[in-house]
């Protein structure tokens, strides 16, 4: 007989531990392996931790533990052998430990829906299969016409799917006749198009100098800094042909879905079938069969978003991460884990070179980089050795730069757009906000329209006439009358993507306009379509959210504006400067990659702030010891840590009382240098009808903090009915 440790599928905190259950059966068992279980009178799905023989009957236990053991029987394990492998486990028990995650949690999103520890799972997408017709004789003798026909048809083509040869008669009669034989395939159910394939480039010396560095490094994480258009891709590229030559594999992180077309289009043409792709985006069945194919070692290269850092790959001998610096690698709900930290926890696990590649590195990286944590190689020329954009800063404030044609695209950009569309010259439009209006309230009362989920402004979208909540995804019909006074006259406030794009129509409408923001590629594949188009001179203007601002290519633009530079600015988080800089930098470096001497304009009300100053002028170096003082001025990362915990209960007064009651009782700790802000109400204040307050912890030694988190938190989550939530090295709050 065999005591089974089990975690449960639930993700809850209170529930981050093993329960015990009895296995008498005779069918192997091991750790990690799934199984049904009876879990409080409901079937659950549960994942061994360990299993123990025992010599005791199943009275004795009874009687020593003081309850009766559950069973779990032969028919209820799931798997044939253990789910993960033990690297992958221990990664997976490293990330538990530094973010405060159940452990059950970070295992679930580690896996596609058919092979995770729940149990919605046996309702996944299983293999799937296809029937080919293979043949064994082409003896034409005792066949009749139409059975000939068919033999020579897959004689010509064998092997042929069965669907393809026709009659289900006549194929029936050839296999009885022992001329074919039926047999089933796996169906690959998403396939990379093949790719012409490509010669490695000539590296530049740049490109060479940096190869050698990263490689030479003494450190197991490098930094690659290079400007825009500096080729750091071809660099990407050559390290990953070292590796493979070696035996070895790659894994390609790029920080969001709609880079991840051009990034596997670049490794299909120097790597062709190696190369598997991993990200959200893809449905249940195609994820799950790319997770195979990288499990079954059927793939060397694996490029995909945040979640592919959890990859199956073995023997890995380098991870990248393209625009390290940009924050969709963090995770925005439980586990809140970051891909770079966990990537570089699975470089020390594999012992292989982690390389963090970006124009405008996080400060934290570079700060990491400066101080010889990591290695640092660099690149500060394009590839062509083209000038960098020539930038011009519009003030919004000066009335002179508008005409009465619009309110939102200045004079100076309207004559530059249009001198661009003269010279068939293509354009990019950036504004950080999407939808038509960005708000709506009554004129008459101040009524303001926000989501009751999450207390968020709602946005006002023209294309289906509706207002949306950009965080929670809550939606209602445009409303004809304010709820507070009736009043039936609203007014819409602020602009976004939608607005600007009516506005081109109508000032240039020759003009072939495309969008591109979160909106757009809700359809599957339409990111893709609308990069490939603009890409192949389909449009003259794209314009949109900062989708459009990361590592694309596009040879003919050569002008990029940022429409409104502001509105990162007044975001509620410590971050809002470097944001901002990052943005403008990334999208000034949109232009002017190819032959064409290339241009940006940055409209703002800001026009002397210094993210928007050095943002413009690419001016990194300045920027990061600017940000680094007023950083070290305000103690926030990377001079301290943070963590931030959320209070979460349908009782706004309980959850109050439970924020104040935790500080009070981590201030009488007296840990060295460790500082609150809070509790305070978060900028999205409601939670699936639960009110939120959060309590932000600044500190320089975590030890102390980590070793108090881990004992309080156990005794205060669920107390009167307040969920805790831990979200270490939060960007936001």
């Amino acid at each position: 007989m065999k005591i089974l440790d089990v975690l449960t599928e639930y993700g809850a905190r209170s529930l981050d531990r093993t329960f015990s259950y009895l296995y008498l059966g005779e069918r192997e068992i091991a750790p990690r392996y799934r199984v049904k279980i009876d879990f409080n009178g409901h079937l659950a799905m549960g994942f061994v931790l360990a299993v123990h023989e025992t010599a005791k009957s199943k009275a004795q236990l009874t009687e020593e533990n003081g309850y009766e053991f559950k069973e779990i029987k032969p028919e209820d394990i799931i798997d044939e052998e253990p789910l993960i492998d033990e690297k992958m486990f221990e990664l997976a028990k490293k990330v538990s430990d530094y973010y405060f995650a159940p452990l059950i949690s970070v295992i679930q999103a580690m896996l596609p829906l058919s092979l995770s520890p729940k149990l919605a799972a046996l309702h996944g997408p299983k293999i799937a299969y296809e029937k080919w017709v293979e043949l064994i004789s082409s003896d034409e003798s005792d066949l009749t016409d139409k059975q000939i026909e068919a033999l020579r048809l897959i004689a010509m083509n064998a092997p042929i799917l069965k669907k393809e040869v026709g009659s289900p008669s006549i194929l029936e009669k050839l296999v009885q006749k022992g001329r074919v034989r039926v047999i089933k395939k796996e169906k690959q159910r998403f396939q990379i198009p093949p790719e012409e394939r490509e010669e490695p480039h000539e590296m530049t010396i740049l490109q060479r100098k940096a190869y050698n560095e990263i490689l030479e490094s003494p450190k197991n994480v490098v930094l690659l800094q290079g400007v825009t258009g500096s080729g750091k891709t071809e660099v990407y590229l050559r390290l990953s042909e070292k590796v493979l030559s070696e035996g070895k594999t790659v894994l390609m992180l790029v920080p969001e879905i709609n880079l991840t077309p051009a990034m596997v289009e670049y490794f299909s043409r120097r790597f062709g079938p190696k190369v598997a792709i991993l990200h959200s985006e893809l449905t249940p069945g195609e994820r799950y069969d790319e997770y195979r194919r990288i499990a079954n070692g059927k793939a060397q290269i694996v490029v995909g978003a945040r979640s592919a850092v959890f990859a199956p790959l073995k023997n890995i001998g380098l991870i990248i991460l393209d625009e390290e610096h940009v924050e969709s690698y963090k995770q925005d709900n439980a586990p809140y884990y970051h891909a770079r930290e966990v990537a570089i926890m699975r470089g020390e696990e594999e012992n292989c070179k982690v390389l963090l590649g970006s124009a405008t590195p996080s400060l934290e990286t570079k700060a990491r980089a400066f101080r010889g944590v990591y290695g640092y190689a660099e690149m500060n020329q394009r590839i062509n050795e083209k000038a960098l954009p020539k930038t011009t800063i519009l003030d919004l404030t000066d009335r002179k730069n508008f005409n009465r044609n619009s309110e939102k695209l200045s004079a100076p950009l309207q004559e530059k757009i249009k001198e661009k569309l003269d010279h068939h010259e293509q354009i990019l439009l950036l504004i950080n906000r999407r939808g038509y209006w960005t708000g709506v309230n009554c004129p008459k009362c101040g009524h303001i329209f926000t989501c009751p989920n999450c207390g968020g402004n709602l946005t006002y979208h023209a294309e289906d006439n509706m207002l949306k909540c950009h965080h929670c995804g809550f939606v209602q019909r445009y409303p004809s009358e304010c709820p507070d006074c009736g009043n039936t006259r609203l007014r819409r406030i602020g602009y976004g993507t939608e607005r600007v794009v009516k506005e081109l129509n109508e000032l240039f409408p020759a003009a072939r306009v495309a969008r591109m923001d979160s909106d757009v590629g809700k359809v599957s594949k339409n990111v893709e379509k609308v990069i490939k188009d603009f890409h192949d001179g389909k449009y003259d203007i794209l314009v949109g959210t900062q989708m459009i601002a990361k590592g694309h290519d596009f040879p003919n633009v050569t002008l990029s504006a940022v429409v409104l530079a502001d509105i990162g600015l007044s975001l509620p988080t410590y971050r809002a400067s470097e944001r901002t800089f990052e943005l403008i930098a990334q999208a000034v470096g949109r232009s002017g990659r190819s032959i064409k001497t290339g241009e940006a304009m940055i409209q703002t009300y800001n026009p002397d702030h210094y993210a928007i100053r050095f943002g413009a002028k690419q001016d990194y170096e300045t920027f990061f010891r600017y940000e680094m003082n007023q950083r070290k001025i305000a103690q926030y990362p990377p001079y301290t840590y943070l963590v931030l915990l959320e209070f979460n209960s349908k009782n706004e007064t309980k959850a109050i009382e439970a924020s104040y009651d935790f500080k009070k009782e981590l201030e009488m700790q007296e840990i060295e240098s460790l500082s609150t802000v809070g509790p305070i109400v978060p900028y999205y204040s409601l939670n699936n009808g639960k009110y939120k307050r959060i309590l932000l912890l600044k500190f320089k030694k975590q030890e102390e903090v980590l070793q108090y988190l881990k004992a309080a938190l156990p005794r205060f989550n669920g107390l009167s009915g307040v969920d805790i939530t831990v979200n270490v090295d939060p960007l936001d709050y």
